[in-house]
């Protein structure tokens, strides 16, 4: 019997299990672009997605870093660990793209001298504004302490990712993560890392359009969608593999 969802966003679905500490997230094929303005479909996306952030999680969790993962029962399915959600959106930038050109005036690859750490409220009514540390005190959605925590942890994981993306042959240019306070507590990465969540470019390529793995397909209409995510899907359990053996 399929429970009651408690919540649907724009990629995944949220529904309880028997145990109240445990949610089934369902990775859905929806992808939406600029605050919901654009919407489609990626055919497998859910699927992809979901495995490829499965696999990041659980390779995080080996170095440290406490994640909301506890299983994936299915090609689109998540278990995990229920969090209270810390409405911020924590955005890493490691090379100038997307909103950082636009607001800046900064040319797109330009490399930026350190990773910028930038934090965005979670409301689309708002259209997830960019906030400055004061106003997130003033909004109280994180305590000073918490705020810091998730700087170190963001930079952190971003030293993670960059290793071990360019492994895989892909640049880290940029990624969005969440995070969440479990039963006592304690800040885990909650939501998911994958190719809808960051921007990756394939250092094999030198044309700046086909080197783009990532949801920039959908945002710019440039093709060939399924084929760059499946091709991020491929090298990262690949490296996964070669990490484990």
């Amino acid at each position: 019997m399929i429970k009651e969802k408690l919540y649907e966003g724009k990629a995944k679905i949220l529904y309880p299990t028997d145990d109240p500490e445990i949610y089934l997230a369902h990775y859905k094929d929806d992808a939406t672009a600029f605050n919901a303005q654009k919407r489609g479909q990626i055919q497998g996306k859910g699927e992809i997605n979901c495995t490829i952030a499965s696999a990041l999680f659980q390779w995080l969790e080996s170095l440290g870093i406490p994640t909301h993962y506890i299983d994936q029962p299915s090609a689109h399915q998540m278990l995990v660990c229920a969090v209270q959600i810390i409405p911020l959106e924590v955005v890493v930038r490691n090379i100038a793209a997307g909103s950082l050109c636009k607001q800046t005036g900064l040319t797109e690859g330009t490399i930026l001298p350190f990773p910028l750490v930038e934090f965005y409220l979670k409301d689309d009514a708002l259209g997830d504004p960019l906030l400055t540390r004061d106003r997130i005190m003033i909004l109280e959605v994180a305590t000073p302490a918490q705020l810091e925590q998730l700087q170190q942890l963001a930079l952190t994981i971003n030293q993670h990712l960059i290793d071990f993306f360019k492994m895989c042959d892909i640049t880290l240019v940029d990624f969005k993560l969440e995070f969440g306070l479990d039963k006592e507590n304690k800040i885990r990465l909650a939501d998911e890392i994958s190719p809808d969540t960051c921007r990756l470019w394939d250092n094999k390529e030198i044309d700046p359009q086909a080197r783009i793995l990532d949801k920039d397909r959908f945002r710019r209409d440039l093709g060939k969608i399924e084929d760059a995510y499946q091709d991020v899907q491929q090298r990262v359990l690949t490296q996964i593999a070669k990490l484990q053996s």
